[in-house]
């Protein structure tokens, strides 16, 4: 008993419930559910939960967690390993089903198969662990570069394609936005605080390089390159000239306040960001451009790092069937469609893409189609349950990188020692 009760207070520490049904009947129950935070996200989140609840006449209490990716996985795993029954469902990341899958039942068994092929192939494939299905696509990512469209034709400035063509631009509006009186201008924010989103910043500009992916998929650690450490160095020649020293703190949300509030040229985010800035209070409302990241280099590729959210329903809940109901609700055409409209949330059905009332809300889910199907993956699929230990890792080394406490050859010559030395040998 006190163990239920510690968990449930450290899943009360990391946010707040917000509790939505119908007067219940004896048949009806409580189904409790993990959402985000980041922008729209728990709002959105619990407006769905509250549709479901008001249908089916059951109740969902919906629990905050930390917006980190980071934090919430160590929250998550603490939970699951007591076996606690305290959340029903679970928002995972896309690159956890390998670190999570043995808590999770199979929701082939509750959702028809049609429906579940509906969505992208490669994220049902990356959610199926051992032959089981343990979680159903939420909303898809790629990472993406957000630009004051305003100000590039001010100042008679293209959309830069590579990183070194942004860096100009970035410098030379900057400069001259500062000498007109806006001392609070800067050239490009993202996400530098040492934590699961610098992982994915990094391998942006690592894979736009052509430097890999930190492990390839036969396992092979690739880190250890040239290309790579150009990368590298040149991001860390980014802070404190076009991004403000305090990027080196930023998630999400701090890169997007910096934007919105109208003090940034550039902003690599995700695309939750585009609803929020054209909001009808947004400061940069109709002034914002939104096109793939950039190459690294003329011999370069734009690349987006692939991120997203699944439903995924607790071996241990009392009610997997009517958990797994709720999973089916949240995840359905009628309710991506509104999260993509009201939220700018990716749909993981393909569908979606060719709606017209979803791209009259946000035009660039068409015309970056293939930056969202072929974003990079992080190599959690290899890595598998040593994953999270491989990106702390890198995103440890990186950020020492941007920081200035070493140089990017050094820094990635040592974390592939550190990776051959936790995979054995490059046997994952």
């Amino acid at each position: 008993m006190f163990r239920q009760l510690r968990f449930r207070a450290l899943v009360m520490a990391a946010g707040f419930a917000a509790t939505f049904g119908t007067i219940a009947g004896s048949g009806a129950v409580t189904i409790t559910l993990s959402c985000g935070a980041v922008g729209l996200e728990l709002e959105i989140c619990k407006e769905g939960a509250e549709a479901w609840a008001q249908k089916t006449g059951n109740r969902v209490e919906v629990i905050s967690t930390p917006n980190s990716a980071t934090e919430r996985l160590a929250l998550y795993q603490q939970i699951l390993a007591a076996n606690s029954a305290d959340i029903d469902v679970f928002q995972i990341d896309v690159i956890w089903p390998g670190i999570l899958a043995g808590h999770f039942i199979d929701l082939s068994k509750y959702i028809p198969r049609e429906e579940i092929d509906r969505h992208f192939e490669a994220i049902v494939e990356n959610n199926t662990v051992d032959g089981r299905f343990i979680a159903m696509p939420w909303f898809t990512d790629a990472g993406i570069l957000y630009y004051r469209k305003d100000l590039l034709e001010k100042y008679d400035r293209p959309v830069p394609g590579t990183w070194q063509e942004l860096e100009a631009t970035a410098r030379h509006i900057q400069a001259a936005e500062r000498e007109a009186g806006n001392e609070k201008m800067w050239g490009f924010v993202y996400q530098a605080k040492a934590y699961e989103g610098l992982t994915v910043d990094a391998l942006e500009w690592i894979d736009s390089w052509r430097g890999g992916t930190i492990v390839e998929p036969d396992g092979t650690i690739s880190i250890d390159n040239p290309r790579a450490a150009a990368a590298l160095t040149w991001a860390a020649g980014t802070v404190g000239t076009i991004a403000p020293p305090g990027v080196l703190n930023y998630a999400e949300e701090e890169s997007r306040g910096v934007f919105q509030s109208g003090n940034a040229v550039f902003m690599r985010n995700w695309p939750y960001a585009w609803a929020l800035s054209q909001a009808e209070d947004s400061p940069i409302r109709g002034k914002v451009g939104v096109v793939a990241l950039p190459k690294g280099g003329p011999d370069g590729k734009p690349t987006g790092g692939l991120g997203g959210w699944q439903l995924a329903v607790s071996e241990y809940s009392e009610n997997p069937e009517v958990a797994a109901d709720l999973v089916r609700y949240l995840t359905s055409y009628e309710e991506q469609k509104r999260r993509a409209i009201k939220g700018s949330y990716n749909p993981t059905i393909e569908a979606l893409y060719r709606d017209e009332e979803v791209l009259a809300a946000v035009p660039f889910f068409g015309s970056l189609f293939d930056t969202f199907v072929n974003a990079v993956a992080r190599p959690s699929r290899v890595t598998g349950a040593k994953y999270n230990q491989v990106s702390a890792e890198f995103f440890n080394a990186v950020h020492a990188v941007l920081s200035g406490e070493t140089d990017a050859k050094t820094a990635v010559a040592a974390l592939a020692r550190k990776l051959e030395r936790l995979s054995r040998g490059g046997r994952w």
